[in-house]
């Protein structure tokens, strides 16, 4: 390592030391030992052991639990345009490698897995999504947004129409930034567009994307090929989709060629948007919508004719923490196992759980459960995760949120 550095040094704990050094990129307020005078958020610092090794470099904010997020274990690296330019490109890179024809609607930077701790971009066709959750991205995203177009144009010949921030979620708050949403005005860009829509096509399904109100950045992209999944078994079905949001589980489901889907969801403005799907794509004649709370709707099922031989589960985060995680798990359970009820012998059931907090292990453990008090077996068919463009670093557990399972009940 060059013996004159530019950035304030942090020294850290043996705990904190051991961390870094398994993989994880995260160093929280409790494991910092030291620092130097005026450091600001937002700059980068050095990282020391107790013992004085290097250990990476990183954004340091003194607003959030998560004191430093490294950005290179690489002492030469220059924090400078072309580094993160570099950066940008390795990540938009790995999509157009990945995901092929459809690099047009996907997740082109995922945070920590892209190594741009904090940063989340999503691409629907000609629009970009954006949020920066951390201190650090936030103040450099007058050089990162401009270096994403340009990008995009150069070498891969996209012409972005607009840039869309949807930084009104929580976690901002805890990183000491406002919540806040609109478009990004950049003299790289034309006047943004008058409309927040926009049209993507996913699994040769057409939607309208609003970037402006829709969940998250107004779709989720993470399971475009776990609802591919499904359409491959849905054939000649009778199909009860669950949180059915814009309808593309239920969607898939119906252009796989099902006898009948039926979607629910709670929200009545989301299934307006899921008929209208239904009805640009040709599928109305083989699809209904009801507005409906899952968990009574499951309920009043038990009493009626079994209809369905496949139902799917999609529901919300049931928790986003870990002190509300044995909530979360009656919750699951109890749609799981009601579902399995329903479920003739023979039947199918996808389900899947999204929040990072409800483990692979818990969730398991879950379905077993609901297995034996709906008095079934479960056959496995799949077990999946997110898609590649929301890529998972083994040494980053939080990377790892998905899990999806279809099962034959048995």
């Amino acid at each position: 390592m060059k013996t004159t550095r530019e950035w304030k040094q942090v020294t850290i704990t043996k705990k904190g030391t051991k961390k870094l050094q398994s993989g994880h990129p995260w160093v929280y307020e409790g494991e910092v030992l030291a620092l130097e005078a005026n450091i600001q958020n937002g700059d980068i610092v050095d990282v020391f052991s107790e013992k004085g090794s290097y250990q990476g470099s990183g954004l340091y904010n003194g607003n959030s639990r998560i004191r430093i997020r490294l950005l290179s274990r690489n002492a030469n690296d220059r924090f400078d345009e072309d580094f993160f330019y570099r950066r940008l490109q390795h990540a938009i890179s790995y999509r157009a490698t990945v995901m092929g024809e459809d690099f047009d609607a996907c997740r082109l930077i995922f945070g920590e897995a892209d190594y741009l701790p904090g940063l989340t971009v999503d691409r629907f066709h000609d629009l970009l999504v954006v949020q920066t959750l951390s201190y650090g991205m936030e103040q450099r995203k007058d050089m990162l947004f401009p270096m994403l177009v340009k990008i995009l144009r150069d070498e891969y010949h996209v012409a972005i129409r607009g840039i869309y921030e949807r930084n009104d979620v929580g976690i901002r708050k805890l990183e000491g930034l406002e919540k806040t949403k609109g478009w990004y005005e950049h003299s790289v860009l034309p006047k943004h567009p008058e409309s927040c829509l926009t049209c993507i096509v996913e699994n040769g399904i057409s939607y309208d994307v609003d970037v402006e109100n829709g969940q998250k950045t107004g779709f989720f992209l993470d399971q475009k090929y776990n609802r591919a999944a499904i359409a491959r078994i849905a054939k000649g079905k009778h199909v009860l989709d669950c949180f059915t949001h814009t309808g593309s589980f239920a969607l898939n489901a119906a252009k796989g060629g099902a006898a009948h889907v039926h979607a629910v969801d709670i929200s009545q403005t989301v299934i307006d948007m899921a008929q209208h799907h239904a009805d640009i794509n040709g599928l109305q004649e083989r699809m209904s919508f009801e507005t409906a709370d899952v968990f009574d709707l499951l309920k009043a099922l038990k009493k009626q004719p079994r209809v369905y031989d496949m139902i799917i589960l999609d529901p919300p985060a049931f928790t986003k923490s870990r002190e509300t995680i044995s909530h979360a798990v009656k919750g699951y359970r109890e749609i799981n196992t009601a579902a399995m009820k329903l479920l003739p012998r023979g039947g199918y059931l996808a389900t899947c759980s999204c929040s990072h907090f409800m483990n692979e292990g818990l969730f398991k453990s879950m379905l077993h459960e609901a297995a034996l008090a709906a008095g079934v077996s479960l056959r496995q068919i799949e077990a999946r995760q997110q898609s590649c463009d929301h890529p998972i670093l083994w040494n980053v557990p939080e990377t790892s949120y998905l899990k999806f399972y279809i099962f034959q009940i048995a």
